[in-house]
């Protein structure tokens, strides 16, 4: 097998007619088609595209996604080495994982293109995609299931764990913000409020780029009295179908920089300009704006909330370009992890070394460094492993609650 890119893909192995056939082929791959059309010859097609719907919502959005990539990918193979791939034969599957397996990255043929839990992905695809179509899983046979495990003994590696984003960090990655004023000041306001939220609130990378306006309530703590922010989640990676309606609270900053009670305030103001007089009025706003002090003042205490938390959906996180235009879609996640990555390249710091779950990480690590107890700190991660938090302890202080201490040395 040739060498692929570092997504994996390895459809330059077919012609590009192939490959748009496949890929047109592929967004209903875990729907079995044919059974939808015998549905519409006994139902209506309102019945029918009903069942339908709900049939593809039963995956998350990333999985249908990453399952479609895998299964074009599949297919692609499948046709360049003369094999079926719709019922596949386990051994086919079994070889293709092997060579893929054996891929080196392109550009970098020290290193394996696919990691084992990418193979298992991959696996759990070609399985999906028979079990939509009523066929039995060639990947349940022992021959694929022993070469995914030697596949995993042979690859046997330290994984290569991103840096977490401490306190320090993140207040070095706030100091490499565009400067104030128009066009830079909007993506000042917008990824200042995104970093300090990814940390405080423990957040996946693709929880901050759905959150809405909608999502962000201004509270006050009972116990003190400051201002907070609750921030509703829907449905996430541990909760797809938003059952529990998770939320996490992002209380005051000792600092105005590092308030996200402030950060919200400053961002929805300029959501607020942009919502009524679009990007004219944004830059009235930004070269209006003074220059801060160096010690800017809170402004959370006065600040009871946005009338932009209407119900419509507003994108808390839109694209903003280099002339300071706000769009208004949301940010995706791949757009987040290079966020953080710009900011630490900016800071001096290895940008390869940090991505969208450094934030996350960040703050189990820092929590873990302030003392925060194992439950505190699942209960705002969401984390339901006890094991997964341990670990981040370890990385945080490695001589917590350890009997080297004791030795004497």
């Amino acid at each position: 097998m040739a060498t692929v890119s570092e997504d994996g893909d390895v459809m330059e192995i077919v012609p590009a007619e192939v490959r748009d056939r496949l890929a047109e082929g592929a967004h209903g791959v875990l729907v079995d088609t044919r059974a939808l059309e015998d549905v519409r010859r006994r139902f209506d097609d309102g019945q029918a595209a009903a069942l339908g719907r709900y049939l593809a919502s039963a995956q998350s959005p990333n999985t249908l996604r990453a399952y479609r990539s895998d299964w074009v990918a599949f297919g692609a193979w499948c046709l360049a080495e003369g094999r079926r791939s719709l019922p596949a034969d386990p051994v086919d599957v079994a070889v293709y994982l092997a060579a893929a397996a054996d891929t080196l990255r392109e550009g970098d043929p020290a290193r394996w293109a696919l990691s084992p839990a990418t193979l298992e992905r991959k696996a759990a695809a070609i399985a999906a995609v028979h079990g939509a179509h009523g066929l039995a899983s060639p990947t349940r046979a022992d021959v694929v299931r022993m070469t995914l495990r030697g596949i995993r003994r042979r690859r046997r590696a330290r994984p290569r764990r991103k840096r977490p984003v401490v306190l320090a960090t993140l207040e070095a990655l706030l100091e490499e913000r565009p400067a104030h004023g128009h066009p830079t000041g909007a993506a000042r306001r917008r990824d200042a409020l995104l970093l300090l939220t990814g940390f405080a609130g423990a957040l996946r990378r693709s929880e901050l780029a759905a959150l809405s306006v909608d999502d962000v309530a201004v509270e006050t703590d009972p116990r003190s009295g400051e201002p907070l922010l609750l921030v509703g989640l829907g449905a996430t990676k541990t909760d797809q179908e938003a059952r529990h309606a998770q939320q996490v609270a992002l209380p005051r900053g000792r600092r105005a920089a590092t308030c996200p009670v402030c950060a919200f305030a400053d961002w929805a103001d300029l959501l607020r300009v942009h919502h009524d007089g679009g990007a004219p009025a944004v830059r009235g706003f930004l070269e209006a704006e003074p220059a801060p002090g160096a010690a800017p003042a809170h402004r959370c205490h006065t600040y009871t909330g946005t009338g932009l938390a209407d119900g419509t959906g507003r994108p808390l996180f839109p694209p903003i370009d280099r002339h300071g235009r706000v769009a208004d879609r949301p940010m995706t996640g791949r757009a987040v992890a290079d966020l953080v990555k710009r900011y630490a390249e900016r800071a001096g710091l290895d940008a390869d070394a940090y991505s969208g779950h450094s934030l996350r990480s960040g703050f189990a690590t820092q929590a873990a460094l302030g003392g925060a107890a194992d439950r505190e700190i699942m209960r705002q991660g969401r984390w339901t492993n006890p094991r997964t938090v341990h670990g981040y302890i370890r990385t945080a202080d490695p001589l917590d609650d350890n009997a080297v201490t004791r030795l004497g040395l």
